[in-house]
């Protein structure tokens, strides 16, 4: 499915998909909502990710902490259906345009993984929540499924 990188002129201004994985086989990604443009989620794909993401219509992300391929929604019910996948310039990031089903991205229980900002002032710096209320209960959804924040 991915071509191989042969030339600058190719992978810029080419029609070969040939992305450029890092040392260890992953391309980031962000994920947006289609219709409000959104910020959903940063994650990253493998070469497997991306090929079911391609043939599904279906968000596929790599899991870093648990080193196993995600299909986004398995479990939640909340599936981002591919309206779009754009790749950059040099073909090492993705950007996915997505409808969300279910109305929630985070598996915390916001419907976008960034829900707070950093603020700060002369004194100290923080985080200030920007969304007040989250989408779903994560512990009635996933249950007692590992979380996947490690510290």
């Amino acid at each position: 499915m991915f071509k191989e990188r042969v030339s600058i002129e190719e992978v810029e201004e080419g029609t070969a998909l040939a992305p450029k994985f890092d040392a260890n086989d992953l391309i980031p990604v962000v994920t947006s909502d289609v219709e409000s443009g959104e910020l959903l989620m940063h994650g990253y794909m493998n070469h497997e990710a991306l090929q079911k993401t391609i043939i599904t219509g279906q968000m596929h992300y790599f899991s870093r902490s648990r080193k196993v391929i995600w299909h986004k929604g398995a479990t939640s019910g909340f599936y981002q259906n591919v309206d779009e996948l754009m790749i950059d310039d040099d073909q090492d990031t993705i950007w996915a345009k997505v409808k969300v089903m279910g109305g929630a991205s985070c598996h915390v229980g916001y419907r976008s993984c960034f829900y707070r900002k950093i603020v700060s002032n002369e004194e100290k710096v923080q985080l200030e929540f920007t969304d007040s209320e989250k989408v779903f209960d994560p512990e009635e959804v996933y249950g007692d499924a590992p979380n996947p924040t490690k510290l």
